[in-house]
């Protein structure tokens, strides 16, 4: 049953794949520009080049062909692992969004491990206070910080860490203290949608009759909250780990233009910029690649998480 769910995945993930790659194609040439233009006039978009030297670039990238043609070239060059070569920098794609994933990967990294930290912290503390005020006041934390923009939580930490206190460095990505602050704004959202989650989870958890039982048999409501319920409460939240890595890499873009750090959200904020159809595509890719595999791990570590889910039928369902 694992090889025909594995199987059944890997297709999914093909299909996963060409899709991102498809749409954001025909997303880039719908899109107003000429990245030929963009390119010869040095990114202002107006451009001083003869028609000569704009059509002799047009043919080495390709652009004097028709869509068609051009769309199913760069997907057979993509099966290929060709992703092509950047208009604005001429440098190989794949060695441009490998040099920008691993300040983006420590970036996602850090902010992911720091969303786990909160947003797990601030569940057992809201569960452990009860209906409380200081219970109904962490449960309201996650919802603000749900609805809190990623540039503007960068921004507040920017002007009081780095410019009013004078604690952190504001810009760069050079040395452990410049990942502070941007894997703190990074770490919000993905930390409150932890929170809500599995609060509601654990409260429902602790409703279960072998939490009763337990309790009868003496365990303090700490043993009970800390090694029996969170356990159990972590496995739907397990399955928010796609959404998380969604949540990490979109802030990227954002986090990383506002504190000046290299990566994949700079890449590709300059590529769309460009409108530089083969770095846009890669940076898709990418972005593709990591949901995929993420969500495929989250399944496979859920059975062994929790007995009563078995991989089967090419989907891991709860069995009662």
């Amino acid at each position: 049953m694992t090889r025909r769910y594995l199987l059944r995945r890997l297709v999914q993930s093909i299909v996963v794949l060409w899709g991102a790659f498809t749409i954001s194609f025909v997303i880039l040439y719908v899109v107003p520009g000429d990245p030929v233009a963009i390119m010869l006039g040095g990114g202002g978009g107006v451009s001083t080049a003869t028609p000569e030297q704009i059509a002799a670039v047009r043919a080495e990238y390709g652009f004097d062909r028709p869509v068609v043609v051009q769309y199913f070239d760069r997907l057979g060059a993509a099966l290929h692992g060709d992703l092509g070569h950047s208009i604005a920098t001429g440098a190989p794609v794949t060695t441009t969004i490998r040099n920008a994933a691993v300040p983006t990967l420590e970036l996602a990294l850090a902010g992911g491990f720091l969303a786990l930290v909160f947003g797990v912290s601030i569940a057992v503390l809201a569960t452990a206070a009860g209906r409380g005020p200081l219970g109904q006041f962490l449960l309201s934390v996650p919802a603000v910080g749900v609805s809190v923009p990623t540039f503007w939580v960068g921004l507040i930490l920017l002007e009081l860490f780095s410019f009013r206190w004078r604690l952190l460095p504001a810009f760069g990505d050079t040395g452990w203290r410049t990942l502070i602050l941007p894997a703190l704004a990074i770490a919000i959202p993905p930390a409150a949608l932890i929170a809500q989650v599995l609060s509601k989870s654990l409260r429902a958890t602790l409703k279960e009759p072998y939490v009763r039982m337990l309790r009868a048999r003496g365990a303090s409501g700490r043993r009970v909250l800390l090694h029996h319920a969170l356990h159990n409460a972590a496995v739907p939240t397990m399955g928010l780990i796609g959404v998380i890595v969604g949540n990490l890499l979109a802030g990227a873009a954002v986090v990383e233009t506002v504190f000046s750090r290299n990566g994949i959200g700079q890449t590709a904020v300059a590529a769309v910029t460009a409108k530089d159809i083969p770095v846009v595509q890669g940076v898709v890719l990418f972005a593709a690649i990591a949901y995929i595999v993420s969500n495929l791990a989250v399944d496979l570590t859920l059975p062994v998480l929790d007995k009563r889910i078995a991989v089967a039928g090419g989907a891991a369902q709860g069995i009662r």
